[in-house]
């Protein structure tokens, strides 16, 4: 028996000790959600909020730069753009003037480039300053026909000499599309200096000029619109880029609070099994009640004995009365205590 009883007790697995400490949270749970918060934490710092204020300080400085613009008056082109053609960054919505004639034999549209949501064809006409420098310029545009693919009729930009003010802009990228001729107009989809250059035969500058509303309406030609200046919004870059700072900084503070709400509950639960070990060892016995007090029987005052010689005296006299029985009542109890 005793043999069965030694084997039962060491088949029985010991109890593993419970890991306390920063030991308890080393868990694939908690191991992965600090490795999220904490990677979390770093993009937002390093790569999302940089990215939202990035995009609003270029914002505020272009909206800086056209509003330089609108408030001077025009420089001559040539002391913004070089005469070798090199594009200039910094240059942009400078506000210029063009003294020189346009050359509208090498005339390019821009297709499938919509202005305020209308589909559009944008007029690109290269202009030779006096000062020797060709620059493509953008005259405006005007809505296409035939179900928006048609060339529509336009006037031709002015020959002779004369002076235009426009807005730089820089050229854009090379486009995915090759360049067609539809209509016996040359087409392409990009506004690429470097391209139209190409295709016209002309050393372009690097940089467009894009004619301001002044030009445009008339000695630029007829029939056709200003293209629109953007607006001055700086966005919601700014809003964005706190936001992604505020998440950076959230996101560990919740997972420190949730570290140290985990570990509060460790501890109270600890507590409640010391306490109940606690108080199973070392309770008390129980205390016998003890047993109420009997109830002493009513004490019947003893009479002196001149008060029972004048009681008799007056029963020999007057016979029993209820003075009398309550005599003979008192006399046979004191008989029977006696």
């Amino acid at each position: 028996m005793s043999d069965r009883a030694d084997s039962t007790t060491s088949s029985t697995p010991a109890r593993r000790p419970r890991r306390r400490g920063w030991r308890a949270f080393l868990t694939p749970g908690w191991v992965i959600t600090t490795v999220i918060a904490v990677l979390f934490a770093y993009i937002a710092f390093t790569v999302l909020a940089p990215w939202q204020l990035g995009k609003n300080t270029d914002t505020k400085e272009f909206n800086g730069r056209l509003e330089d613009a609108m408030e001077h008056d025009p420089v001559p082109v040539s002391s913004v753009l070089p005469a070798d053609g090199r594009p200039v960054d910094d240059s942009e919505w400078t506000r210029v003037e063009l003294q020189g004639r346009f050359l509208p034999s090498s005339e390019v549209l821009l297709r499938n480039r919509p202005v305020s949501g209308s589909p559009a064809f944008q007029v690109l006409t290269p202009f030779q300053t006096d000062d020797g420098l060709t620059v493509l310029v953008n005259r405006g545009w005007i809505e296409p026909t035939g179900g928006g693919a048609g060339v529509p009729e336009m006037t031709d930009a002015p020959e002779t000499e004369t002076s235009v003010t426009g807005y730089v802009r820089k050229s854009e990228a090379v486009p995915d599309s090759a360049p067609i001729t539809d209509q016996g107009r040359l087409q392409v989809y990009g506004m690429n200096t470097g391209q139209i250059s190409r295709l016209t035969d002309l050393e372009l500058a690097g940089n467009y000029v894009q004619l301001d509303e002044e030009s445009t309406a008339g000695r630029a030609g007829e029939g056709l619109n200003e293209i629109p200046l953007p607006k001055l919004d700086s966005g919601p870059y700014l809003s964005y880029g706190i936001q992604w700072i505020a998440f950076g900084i959230m996101v560990p503070l919740g997972l420190g609070y949730f570290l140290w709400a985990e570990i509060r509950e460790r501890r109270r639960q600890r507590e409640e099994i010391a306490a109940s070990e606690a108080g199973t060892q070392d309770a008390p016995e129980p205390v016998a009640t003890p047993e109420p007090a009997p109830v002493p029987e009513e004490v019947v005052p003893e009479k002196d004995a001149a008060t029972v010689s004048r009681e008799r005296k007056l029963a020999d006299r007057y016979g029993h009365s209820r003075n009398s029985r309550a005599w003979s009542d008192r006399n046979s109890r004191d008989d029977e205590r006696f």
